[in-house]
């Protein structure tokens, strides 16, 4: 296992159009790799970001034969790194998709796959109505998938909120959590930072969370600001809350073990009662 890692998230703003969304991630996937990246993360909604949910649904592909699948492990292969797609919409029989998350090794293998648990179903203050669960159906297991430089836990987006699913992945042995997201500008601006530390800090974890970032279809908006966070909490890279781009840091993962050797907060759980 090698203890250094270069990693890259590709800061994305997907359109409605999955091949032109392709070509994007494409072209920036190539420029990580030449600048060194070893192992390259896209953001949530990869493949198309629709508005309303139900043109999604319409446009969303099976998993085999997925063309965000086919043509990043194809890539994968040909450049010989690790590419994580951050989600794609899966389609199934039932008419619901699927947000998934793919790991593709430097063989153009799937090494692992990961559907969201928590649906991002809110009334926000600034009236901003989201039902994922519309169209989404959620998934049922954590995941944490062997790399070449630790084992990697799997989450997305509005997974964020939910410490214990990080815990249980950390606790797993994941020493890299993997955060591909498209949150909301308020939200982001409110919370974004502040959960992500949060996670890395109570697990002792490096933070990788590569965001869509401006407007998109019917007016949305995202936050951006990809950001790599070590286990101490510290920001290595940020991207900004405007522009497509690529976030690079290496990680040296001997600081996971120095974060859990001073805070050893892993094995401090303890069962307790409510009065």
């Amino acid at each position: 296992m090698s203890d250094k890692v270069k990693v890259a998230l590709i800061q994305m703003n997907s359109g409605p159009d999955i091949a032109e969304n392709i070509i994007t991630a494409e072209t920036l996937i190539r420029e990580a790799a030449a600048k060194g990246a070893q192992f390259i993360l896209t953001p949530e909604n990869t493949c198309h970001i629709r508005r309303p949910a139900t043109e999604k649904l319409k446009s969303a592909k099976v998993m085999e034969g997925h063309p965000v699948v086919t043509r990043f492990s194809a890539l994968a292969k040909e450049l010989g790194v690790w590419i994580m797609a951050g989600s794609i919409s899966v389609l199934l029989p039932e008419q619901k998709i699927l947000n998934r998350s793919i790991l593709i090794d430097a063989n153009g293998h799937i090494v692992a796959d990961y559907d969201k648990i928590h649906l991002f179903d809110v009334d926000l203050p600034t009236g901003e109505v989201h039902r994922e669960s519309a169209v989404v159906k959620p998934g049922t297991r954590a995941v944490v998938a062997d790399t070449p430089w630790g084992k990697v836990g799997m989450a997305i987006c509005y997974d964020l909120r939910f410490a214990a699913l990080f815990r249980t992945l950390s606790k797993a042995g994941a020493s890299i959590l993997t955060v591909p997201a498209a949150f909301t500008v308020p939200t982001g601006k409110a919370h974004w930072h502040t959960l992500l530390r949060a996670r890395a800090i109570e697990n002792g974890a490096f933070v990788l969370a590569p965001a869509q970032v401006g407007t998109h279809e019917a007016g949305r908006e995202t936050y951006g600001h990809s950001l790599i966070i070590d286990p101490w909490g510290t920001i290595l890279a940020e991207g900004d809350g405007e522009n497509a781009e690529i976030v690079m840091a290496e990680l040296d993962l001997g600081a996971v073990k120095t974060a859990r050797d001073a805070i050893p907060a892993l094995i401090h759980d303890r069962d307790y009662s409510i009065a």
